[in-house]
């Protein structure tokens, strides 16, 4: 019976999310790249079973925050088994001590939060040694803190354009697909486009314009359950979701489920932990809110 429940739920909820998104991407200006935006159902702290239902639904691309959590579900046999085309993302921040263990994930489509040089540097030659004589690129795309806040991690942004140079010239191994940002939690949008956002649309510009690359060739991850519809009105072509398609998470044991559980102050919260945050007035606004040009 519950089988059967989550199965209608998660099948109502995806549906749901998949129309709104298409109805955020009309409503873009025509000015911004046609690009149908990827919907990213994140899937942290649910069962494999939740997943395979979304999976069955029709959904391919899945995010997760944690490193350990993510080579566990990608490794279950039941989503190996019925999930042979998923495509998981990576949307956590990245120690380097963890590369090695993400990059044997099955399935492996993008990692997000590259956030450095350095990291850049181990990601490529770790995956170098995966792929053996495998000449495919690993995508990974920019994280942006265009929020600034020290609680977040991130890239400071003014180090965008040159980061991004190094990865395409240095780093043979990745396929640079775009920018990522968590942005400030909680903004209110009866205040008008979030600044955040307008932030990564600079930086992209700046990008293609020293790269002299077409603005479809960079992708934006932004947005996640209390925002996504605006962040596709303004131009992202990737938006993360996972309360409104799964339901509010629960964590019996969140510090088993922090990289360091210290008393000392910890990172801020991986995308989607803070979406109860936003109230539901506030997500009412967002379907209606008439964006000004990027």
């Amino acid at each position: 019976m519950w089988k059967v429940a989550m199965s209608e739920e998660v099948g109502k909820a995806l549906q749901s999310v998949v129309e709104r998104v298409n109805q955020a991407a009309a409503r873009r200006p025509k000015t911004l790249p046609a690009v149908s935006p990827r919907l990213v159902a994140v899937s942290k702290t649910k069962p494999p079973d939740m997943v395979v239902e979304a999976y069955r639904q029709g959904q391919r691309n899945f995010g997760e925050n944690y490193v350990n959590e993510l080579v566990e579900k990608a490794s279950d046999p039941q989503i190996l088994d019925s999930c042979p085309e998923i495509k998981w993302h990576f949307i956590g921040h990245l120690q380097k001590n963890n590369v090695n263990k993400l990059l044997g994930v099955p399935n492996l489509f993008l990692v997000e939060t590259v956030d450095s040089m350095k990291l850049a540097d181990k990601v490529n030659s770790s995956w170098q040694r995966v792929r053996g004589a495998s000449t495919q690129r690993l995508k990974v795309m920019l994280q942006i803190n265009t929020s600034g806040e020290a609680s977040k991690h991130g890239l400071p942004p003014e180090e965008t354009v040159i980061t991004v140079k190094h990865i395409v010239s240095q780093c043979s191994a990745l396929h640079f697909l775009g920018l990522m940002t968590i942005g400030r939690y909680g903004y209110d949008l009866s205040l008008g486009p979030n600044p955040d956002f307008q932030m990564l649309l600079t930086r992209r510009q700046e990008v293609c314009d020293s790269l002299k690359l077409p603005l479809e060739d960079v992708e934006l991850s932004m947005g996640m359950s209390t925002d996504f519809e605006h962040a596709i009105e303004v131009g992202a072509t990737n938006v993360r979701v996972g309360s409104v398609i799964f339901g509010n998470r629960e964590y019996p044991n969140s510090a088993a489920n922090t990289p360091n559980p210290s008393p000392a102050p910890s990172p801020a919260p991986s995308p989607e932990k803070s979406s109860k945050v936003v109230s539901e007035e506030a997500a009412k606004k967002m379907q209606h809110l008439t964006v000004s040009r990027p």
